[in-house]
């Protein structure tokens, strides 16, 4: 196709309509990449791409030399960007009266361009140490990042950047050392247990991932010994770069520049390369935005480094086990929940398969499937995955997962490719949990578990676990537990936990009954994070972290319409102290209050969260000293009840008025986009820092 371009680009000068057709197929991946790396998946990367090709469209009749198409069009893009960052912070000044919350250096980037993939190891601090660059080489991050794939040359990128190749040269090395820098920050932020040096410097951080802290923490991380050994072996972002592939383009895009080119989608599509890329490009439901990874073998001298990945690539065969692209999910009452899209998240390559076609006497190969989850947990080792296809299970007795993984070699429990696995428990007896798991390094994706008469998944005493992607409801007691001594540094990522109740316990409004979303109780551990979870029409709590002594983690989960509290943050008797952390959490609609220390006397910390609408009080902090800033309550049935000792700033009862871009939850309580994230909406936002932040989780 490139030596094409000139041909093409002089046909379309002359009005061939094939030939343009043919030059927005060749080159709208191309666009759309460098767009949607520099702008880190905001929502305005459709409208970017769209306007860059209409304007290279526009311009192409006075493009003087054909060859220089490609370096054109990257410029054109390059220079939207510019336009569109400059005039987003013209417009923050001109809104935002007060400071303006800031997301942590886990936030922003890595969780709207990453989180519904999960990155392993280097890869996912790679792209999480991004959020730290400036605006700058963050842009040039998105040409590099091209470049780095092949497709575009040394010579394309210093044009778009209107430099000699020589200086570019420059400015891609210096924005790697940038790069670099910030992924030993990272990782020393990430370590646990944490410097204690660091720990203190961090004391006077106001949370802004910005160019002054990553020196401040930079210069920290290369003169400790501790934080510096933790930095060693960081890979050459080249060789992680293999594993991820190009961004899918949303069809709408195509649509969209069509309509305004002129050109039909019907003929467009019909063009033979435009179907190529058109059927090549993965749709996300609802515009998601995501890194696509792919698990290409590294060079051998770096294998060592790398802790193995899942692979996704197209399996030899595939078995005649499919599975609808939504279905109803059966609820507690028996009716039918509004239909879930699957996600295209699971995997495509594994060692063990489940389908329910198959018998727990055969090998376990693709071929010849487990008829059983039990029977795969039970022969797995360390290092290897199990794919579960669609369908559903039905266990007489609970699955027991005892097999530890290791940090180099994890073990993988998912469903297969766009499949959706479902264990209905009905039949496992009241007295015994559907799945009980006690290990270390275990990622369980995309699974249901429904109708459990008890607990639906409960993780005893487990350490650096990821449950990610799964739909647990219609259970007695809860939809998933993790308790006991020693639960440590697990990660419970874009759940979703609703309809949990026992039909003999109390329900209905105003009373905590049983059966809740998520909880964390009954233990201890560090390191624990939930984030980007849904917990809702749950009998009890949404998420309850009774009688837990070690801090957890909370960010960007939302809890509505449970018969109790949004969120329980102590518990038991006595209360369990501890300084559990809250940021852009928000609860409404909840029978009792929205969030509840509810005993728990440590320093709690509140920031950027929203009460909307409780039956009770939005902030019910009568025991911990807490400290809450920049929260939002609207509208709930009582007056927030906060004692003295909690230190408080920038909240909404405090003088800060914030008004409610939206109070219409439908898209919020709607289904997930493809990626499996959060929707993305302005239902509660604010705009002006106070509150959570809706459409960032």
């Amino acid at each position: 196709m490139a030596a094409d371009v000139p041909r093409l680009v002089r046909d379309a000068q002359r009005g061939d309509a094939d030939a343009r057709d043919a030059l927005i197929a060749a080159h709208l991946t191309l666009v759309y990449n460098v767009i949607g790396r520099a702008l880190a998946g905001h929502p305005d990367v459709d409208d970017l791409v769209q306007e860059t090709m209409l304007k290279a469209l526009r311009g192409l009749p006075g493009l003087r030399e054909p060859e220089r198409f490609r370096s054109w069009l990257v410029a054109i893009a390059y220079r939207q960007v510019q336009l569109h960052l400059r005039a987003r912070r013209m417009a923050r000044r001109r809104l935002l009266t007060g400071p303006v919350e800031v997301a942590d250096p886990a936030g922003d980037f890595a969780e709207r361009t990453t989180a519904e993939l999960v990155l392993d190891g280097q890869r996912r601090e790679l792209v999480e140490a991004t959020h730290w660059l400036d605006g700058d080489d963050r842009r040039l991050l998105g040409l590099w990042w091209q470049e780095a794939s092949g497709d575009l040359t040394r010579a394309e990128l210093a044009a778009a950047l209107d430099v000699a190749p020589k200086h570019a040269a420059v400015r891609v090395q210096r924005m790697k050392a940038q790069l670099d820098g910030a992924r030993g920050v990272v990782r020393a932020l990430h370590a646990q247990p944490r410097c204690p040096d660091l720990s203190a410097l961090l004391g006077r951080w106001d949370g802004v991932a910005d160019p002054l802290w990553r020196k401040r923490l930079g210069r920290h991380v290369r003169d400790c010994a501790l934080c510096s050994r933790r930095g060693q072996g960081l890979i050459a972002p080249d060789q992680l770069l293999l594993g991820v592939a190009a961004l899918p383009v949303p069809a709408a895009i195509v649509t969209g520049i069509l309509a305004k080119a002129g050109t039909s989608a019907g003929a467009f599509v019909q063009h033979k390369v435009l179907a190529a890329a058109v059927t090549a490009a993965a749709v996300t439901a609802g515009g998601g935005i995501v890194f696509a990874v792919y698990h290409e073998p590294a060079p051998e001298e770096f294998r060592a480094a790398v802790p193995p990945a899942v692979a996704t690539t197209a399996p030899a065969q595939t078995p005649a086990v499919t599975a609808p692209a939504t279905r109803a999910t059966p609820s507690s009452t028996g009716s039918a929940q509004k239909a879930v899209p699957t996600f295209i998240t699971g995997v495509r390559k594994a060692d063990i398969f489940v389908a329910p076609g198959g018998s727990d006497d055969a090998d376990g190969t693709q071929a010849h499937p487990y008829a059983s989850v039990a029977k795969a947990v039970a022969v797995v080792g360390p290092g290897q995955t199990i794919a579960v296809r669609g369908g559903t299970y039905r266990p007489e007795q609970g699955i027991s997962i005892t097999t530890d993984g290791t940090a180099a070699k994890p073990i993988v429990l998912s469903n297969y490719g766009n499949e959706q696995p479902v264990i209905d428990a009905a039949d496992v007896p009241a007295d015994q949990w559907a799945i009980t798991q006690r290990t270390a390094y275990w990622r369980v994706q995309g699974l249901e578990v429904v109708r459990s008469r008890s607990h639906a998944y409960v993780c005893r005493s487990c350490s650096n676990n990821v449950f990610q992607r799964l739909k647990l409801h219609g259970n007695a007691r809860s939809g998933l537990m993790l308790r006991d001594a020693g639960t440590t540094g697990n990660q419970i990522l874009d759940n979703d936990f609703f309809d949990n109740r026992d039909p003999a316990g109390a329900s209905g409004a105003g009373a905590s009954g049983a059966g809740i979303g998520l909880g964390v109780q009954f233990g201890d551990g560090g390191g624990n994070l939930i984030r980007g979870n849904r917990a809702y029409g749950n009998a009890g709590a949404g998420f309850d972290l009774g009688a837990f002594t070690g801090p957890v983690t909370m960010e960007h989960n939302w809890s509505y319409r449970n018969g109790g509290s949004g969120f329980v943050l102590g518990g038991g008797s006595p209360a369990a102290a501890a300084a559990h952390h809250l940021r852009h959490d928000a609860a409404w609609d909840n029978g009792s209050n929205g969030f509840d220390d509810e005993g728990n006397t440590a320093a709690v910390e509140l920031t950027n969260n929203t009460a909307f609408r409780n039956r009770a009080v939005g902030f019910a902090m009568r025991s911990s000293a807490a400290r809450l800033r920049s929260n939002a309550a609207i509208g709930n049935a009582q007056t927030d009840d906060v004692t003295d000792k909690v230190a408080q700033s920038r909240n909404s009862w405090q003088g800060n008025d914030v008004v409610l871009r939206s109070t219409d939850p439908t898209v919020t309580e709607g289904p997930r986009p493809g990626t499996g994230a959060l929707p993305r909406t302005d239902y509660l936002a604010t705009g002006n820092g106070v509150g959570a932040s809706m459409d960032a989780a």
